[in-house]
C-alpha cells in the first residue's frame, strides 16, 4: 500500500511538472526560490493568490485584462506553485509577506499597489503592517477572527497523524472530477469560468507538497489575524476592500465590512449576489478597485 501510494504521489508531481510546468521566472530570497510572472507597463501591482492556488490564478485572464495599463507581477506563495516552501515555524502571514516583497523587489518593484485575493489578502496585510506599499486591494480576504471551526479536512490535517497518514492518501487518490467538484463550491453562486480548472493545474494542487503547505497555512491563521488586528486602524494606505454579500467561505460580514470601519482609509465595494471569486465572476468590479487604488495612491 506504502509504496503504491508513493508511486501515485511521484507520477502526480511528474504530471503536474509536464501540463504545467513553471510560466515565470525565478529569483532567490534567502537561498529559496520564488516563482514569479511579470507582464505588462506601468504603475506596478503585485497579485497573491489565495489558499490551494498558485500565480495561474491570475494568469487565467486577469493579468491579460491589467497588463495595458499596469506592470503586473504575479507570484506563487512559499510552498505553492513552483515557490520552495518555508520551515514550518516560519511560515506565517508575515513571513509570507518578507519574502515576497523582497522577491518583487528583485524585478524592479519598490512602490507597487498590492491585491490578495482571500488567503492572499491576509498576506497582503501582514506586508502593509511591515512596510507599507503604494495601496493595498483585498478581494474576498479574511482579515478578523471567525466563530466556529475549520471544515473536517482541516481539523484532521491539524494533526501529526493526519499530516503522516492522511495527506499522501489524499494526494495519491483523490481524482480530477472530486477537486472540480470543489472548486464548483468555491465559486458558487456563479459558475467556474471555462478552462478556469484546467487552466489553473489540478495536479498541481494535488501535490502532497503542496496540500501539505495549504493545510498548515489554513490550521495556523485565524491566531494570526486574532494578533494582526490590534494594528489595523494605524494602517493609512488607501485601501479597497471588494467582497461579495453570499460569500459563504469568507463571509462579508465577519471581515470585510468590520475591516472597513476599523481603518479610516479603507472603502468597500459590496458585490450583491457575488460568491468568493468575484475576480473571475465580476472582473470588472476588481479592476475598477485597482485604478481606484492606483489613482488614490497618485500613481495614475
Amino acid at each position: 500500500m506504502m509504496a503504491g501510494t508513493t508511486g501515485r504521489m511521484a507520477a502526480r508531481d511528474q504530471a503536474a511538472l509536464a501540463s504545467h510546468p513553471p510560466s515565470g521566472e525565478f529569483v532567490l530570497v534567502e537561498g529559496r526560490r520564488v516563482h514569479l510572472q511579470v507582464a505588462g507597463e506601468g504603475p506596478d501591482l503585485v497579485l497573491i493568490h489565495g489558499a490551494n492556488g498558485n500565480l495561474r490564478e491570475f494568469t487565467f485572464a486577469m493579468m491579460d485584462q491589467l497588463s495595458d495599463r499596469y506592470r503586473v507581477i504575479a507570484v506563487d506563495r512559499p510552498g505553492l506553485g513552483y515557490s520552495d516552501a518555508l520551515p514550518e515555524d516560519e511560515a506565517s502571514v508575515a513571513a509570507q509577506a518578507q519574502v515576497l516583497r523582497q522577491a518583487v523587489a528583485q524585478v524592479g518593484a519598490q512602490n507597487p499597489v498590492v491585491l490578495g485575493q482571500s488567503y492572499g489578502g491576509t498576506v497582503a496585510l501582514a506586508w502593509a503592517l511591515q512596510a507599507p506599499p503604494a495601496a493595498l486591494v483585498l478581494v474576498s480576504s479574511p482579515s478578523l477572527p471567525w466563530p466556529g471551526e475549520l471544515d473536517i479536512w482541516y481539523r484532521i490535517t491539524a494533526s501529526a497523524v493526519g499530516r503522516i497518514a492522511i495527506l499522501p492518501l489524499a494526494s495519491a487518490f483523490v481524482s480530477h472530477s472530486y477537486v472540480r467538484r470543489a472548486i464548483d463550491g468555491v465559486f458558487a453562486p456563479q459558475h467556474v469560468p471555462e478552462g478556469y480548472a484546467d487552466h489553473l493545474g489540478i495536479d498541481l494542487i494535488l501535490r502532497k507538497s503542496s496540500m501539505a503547505t495549504n493545510a498548515m497555512q489554513i490550521n495556523g491563521l485565524r491566531p494570526q489575524v486574532e494578533k494582526m488586528q490590534q494594528d489595523y486602524p494605524r494602517l493609512t494606505l488607501p485601501i479597497e476592500l471588494v467582497h461579495g454579500d453570499a460569500d459563504t467561505i469568507v463571509p462579508l460580514h465577519i471581515h470585510s465590512k468590520p475591516l472597513s470601519q476599523m481603518i479610516a482609509n479603507a472603502a468597500l465595494t459590496v458585490l450583491e449576489g457575488a460568491g468568493h471569486m468575484p475576480h473571475h465572476t465580476h472582473p470588472e468590479a476588481v479592476i475598477a478597485a485597482i485604478d481606484r487604488a492606483a489613482l488614490r495612491a497618485g500613481l495614475r
